[in-house]
């Protein structure tokens, strides 16, 4: 054990790197993060992988004792860009229960992408890669989705020790099988500036605010003091609404169409809109807390490491997010990142038996120490959250396990699938145009609704939506 803190705490630095990465990345929304080429994209086609039989047959013979790791697109791969952090966090892991397997890791980017890996024939053992979008948008595009049922069954896993919000996600992603084991997430929490609730006398944010009180805090603490404005509360819509706490879909449960015109999707807009139209609270973003002029900002959880770690004058403390009345013990939908086995894997059995072995609590406590979110439900991997990392000391981490993940609604096997783009709502519609609620939601469905139908169409003739 103390060999294993001394790790922890040679590496903080890179953790603290690694996490502002990762932060500054959850928060953009996703039409702002650099695409693959549409042109390089619509060059590849999903059928240009075979049934895994002919694609094992095609691909370069694999060792029985290797294993080929690939950390995915955009997101997730921020963690692992460094070999160093990849070593620490899964690698040595894997080197100390199977002294035998030899690990390749490869992480996505130019040259390495999923289209250069089919051209090559090349197929990794496991992939981990954002499981909401990019199971439909890499892994079955690529026809690397295997279902790992039967693997579960055989290997006696219990599923049941993972948080079902987390579960439902990737069953969801997966038509109704399980293409992805959940192994590891980017929780939201409330960041507050103690110095701003300090200078203007209002009592600090506690567990189970809702968001009328969190509103009430937010008129207080939206001040101008000479040449500087106080903002009281910043929390990105895109996020908010995705992942939101009443667990309201997006997009149908049983029908191929866009699911935007219920009175709870007006009830979720509205709610967040009255906070930036108190005066001087406009949205700007959330990556401004750190800069002291934000007294509240909900953000994700690898806030607490880079803000404490790079900003040690920002006296700031963490508290769950706020909640609606009616969902009072629920925060976000789980950005889950999952762990997939693909169908062209020649070592399946012992990728499984690897991945068991790094959801076990035995390895999860250690990720845990070190910030990394654990799909299980364990109190032991809760209680040991951040404590490898000494600048977490009089934080009050256990903020982050006050409340359960919201579960994601299901959805009927075999519909469409598309990204919905629910950020449209508030920018540009309600932002930048200034519609109403009712207005914004209504254009932001018609324009899931024709998505929706471009990507029936195009996927039926074997084309790459691109709308994924």
């Amino acid at each position: 054990m103390k060999k294993f803190i001394g790790i922890t705490l040679l590496s903080i630095m890179a953790i603290a790197a690694i996490s502002g990465c990762t932060n500054e990345a959850a928060n953009t929304p996703s039409g702002s993060v650099k695409e693959e080429s549409s042109d390089k994209q619509d060059n590849v086609k999903k059928d240009s992988v075979e049934e895994s039989g002919n694609a094992n047959e095609e691909s370069a013979e694999t060792n029985d004792n290797e294993l080929f790791i690939y950390t995915g697109d955009q997101l997730f791969n921020k963690r692992y860009v460094d070999e160093d952090n990849f070593e620490m966090l899964i690698g040595q892991f894997i080197k100390k229960k199977f002294p035998n397997i030899v690990v390749k890791h490869v992480q996505w980017d130019d040259g390495n992408r999923y289209e250069d890996l089919v051209a090559k024939q090349t197929f990794p053992d496991i992939i981990l890669e954002d499981v909401r979008r990019n199971t439909h948008r890499y892994v079955e595009r690529y026809n690397l989705q295997y279902d790992m049922s039967e693997l579960i069954k055989k290997h006696n896993f219990d599923t049941g020790k993972l948080d079902p919000a987390f579960l439902q996600m990737s069953k969801n992603a997966s038509d109704g099988k399980l293409y992805s084991l959940p192994f590891e997430g980017s929780e939201y929490l409330l960041y507050y500036n103690k110095d701003i609730f300090d200078k203007f006398g209002v009592d600090y944010p506690k567990p189970g605010m809702t968001y009328d009180q969190i509103y009430e805090l937010a008129k207080k603490l939206t001040r101008q003091e000479g040449d500087i404005t106080y903002k009281g509360y910043q929390q990105h819509p895109e996020y908010y609404m995705m992942l939101n706490q009443l667990s309201e879909p997006a997009l149908d449960p049983v029908e191929d169409k866009a699911s935007l015109l219920s009175d709870k999707w007006s009830k979720i807009v509205n709610n967040l809109r009255r906070f930036y139209d108190i005066p001087g609270n406009q949205f700007t973003t959330v990556k401004d807390f750190p800069k002291g002029q934000i007294a509240m900002a909900v953000d994700v959880e690898q806030g607490i490491v880079d803000y404490a770690t790079n900003y040690k004058d920002l006296n700031f403390d963490i508290a769950p997010v706020p909640v609606f009345p009616e969902a009072s013990h629920s925060k976000y939908q789980p950005y889950s990142y999952g762990a997939f086995i693909t169908n062209q894997s020649k070592n399946k059995d012992l990728a499984f038996e690897v991945l068991a072995y790094l959801l076990s609590e035995e390895i999860q406590i250690e990720r845990s120490k070190m910030g990394i979110s654990s799909p299980l439900k364990s109190d032991a991997v809760r209680a040991a959250y951040l404590q490898g990392v000494p600048q977490m000391e009089g934080k009050q981490l256990q903020s982050f396990f006050a409340l359960d993940s919201a579960m994601p609604a299901p959805r009927k096997p075999g519909l469409t699938f598309i990204d919905p783009k629910v950020r449209n709502v508030f920018n540009p519609l309600i932002f930048e145009e200034s519609k109403d609620t009712q207005t914004a939601l209504r254009v932001t469905n018609e324009e899931m609704n024709k998505a929706i139908d471009e990507t029936s169409a195009v996927q039926k003739g074997g084309g790459v939506s691109p709308h994924l």
